[in-house]
């Protein structure tokens, strides 16, 4: 099975393979994952999410092996948004129990429902802005979870700013998977949560490595997460890093060309929405700009085949997979790669490749789901 895969813009860094180990140290130390890990494997419900051999998509891209570590089932929340914001409240909450916490967020989604979960098991007010373009299902999960809802126009980082200044105005916490100048240490936690991927990763590929890693970036938190767990694993034999975003929002692209944090205005909304962020987070970027080896980005086009794929497979070996928009985005990079020569020369693609690819989440809009297996989208 073969489709019509391909990326906008892609951007070789010259820094890749720079990352260091008081960079890493910036955001945490191997013993803050491990309690993380501790921390979040203990809640009801856990277990590692898992890891999926693509057979078949990995025969049409030309490479040995497609590892796909399948999110959609973490904490019935459907994303790897459930370790983050969940885990930053618990630590807040252990820290001063005794204190009543009123939290606030941005989202697109599936931070917020992770949020909204967390602050409702521990009897947090929670306050939820989301932007006009954020569909009524992901509002409505959010409300069911008991959070107040606030719709502000705009895109997502008008709606951080409304977080902010609802924060600054009533005394709430922000908690938040993005960071800012001045606001570094829960985000830091969020971060921390989502590294207890990487611990359950290496785990479960044993004693094999992957050649790759390909990593969406909204605002990037989710990429310097796993970057930076990764490389306090392997160190400097790290697996190449490539990551992928929409040209639409494409902030790590166009910050990695002029070598700083560049705000993106997002004009179109993309259907990936949980990329769908116009800057980087600040402390996710010293991390990708010094461990990527490319940045591409993508379109929408390829995403309703991709998530059909997903659910179709073409060969009798691998499980059927519910996967939401943004889960596509690393396949498509992969085999839009492979689809120029020149490029997967560059990157280093070739038949004895082992990609690590991260289905971010399940169908957390099931009326968009809905719509891609008609094949309306």
């Amino acid at each position: 099975m073969s489709f019509p895969f391909s990326y906008s813009e892609q951007l070789r860094n010259p820094l890749q393979n720079n990352l260091a180990s008081h960079i890493v140290g910036e955001l945490f130390s191997a013993d803050e994952c491990d309690e993380a890990y501790r921390v979040i494997s203990q809640w009801q419900g856990y277990h590692p999410t898992p890891l999926i051999s693509l057979s078949d998509i990995a025969v049409s891209a030309g490479v040995d092996q497609i590892y796909y570590k399948d999110e959609s089932g973490r904490f019935d929340l459907g994303s790897f948004k459930a370790l983050g914001g969940a885990y930053a409240i618990d630590c807040l909450v252990r820290k001063a129990p005794e204190n009543k916490l009123v939290v606030c967020t941005a989202t697109d989604g599936n931070h917020g429902r992770s949020v909204a979960w967390a602050a409702r098991f521990c009897e947090a007010e929670c306050h939820i802005f989301i932007h006009a373009k954020v569909s009524e299902a992901r509002a409505d999960a959010l409300a069911a979870l008991g959070a107040a809802i606030h719709r502000v126009e705009g895109n997502y980082d008008d709606s951080i700013v409304a977080c902010r200044n609802h924060a600054v105005k009533h005394g709430w916490q922000i908690v938040s998977d993005t960071s800012w100048p001045g606001y570094r240490d829960v985000p830091k936690l969020v971060m921390t949560g989502y590294s207890v991927m990487t611990h359950e990763l290496i785990r479960q590929l044993g004693g094999t490595k992957p050649t790759h890693i390909i990593l969406q970036a909204g605002c990037g938190a989710m990429a310097g997460a796993l970057i930076a767990s990764m490389w306090l694993h392997w160190g400097p034999d790290l697996p190449k890093v490539i990551v992928v975003e929409s040209d639409s929002s494409d902030c790590v692209y166009q910050s990695l060309k002029r070598d700083q944090i560049h705000l993106v205005n997002i004009v179109q909304e993309t259907l990936m929405a949980g990329l769908s962020c116009g800057e980087v987070s600040e402390l996710a970027w010293p991390i990708i700009r010094e461990a990527a080896s490319h940045v591409i980005t993508i379109n929408d086009e390829g995403v309703g085949p991709m998530v059909r794929w997903l659910a179709h497979p073409t060969t009798k070996d691998r499980p059927a997979i519910v996967a939401g928009e943004c889960s596509a985005s690393g396949l498509i990079a992969l085999l839009a790669i492979r689809q120029d020569p020149s490029l997967a020369d560059e990157v280093g693609v070739d038949d004895r490749s082992r990609v690590l690819v991260i289905g971010t989440e399940g169908d957390t809009d099931a009326a968009v789901y809905a719509a891609i297996m008609r094949g309306d989208i």
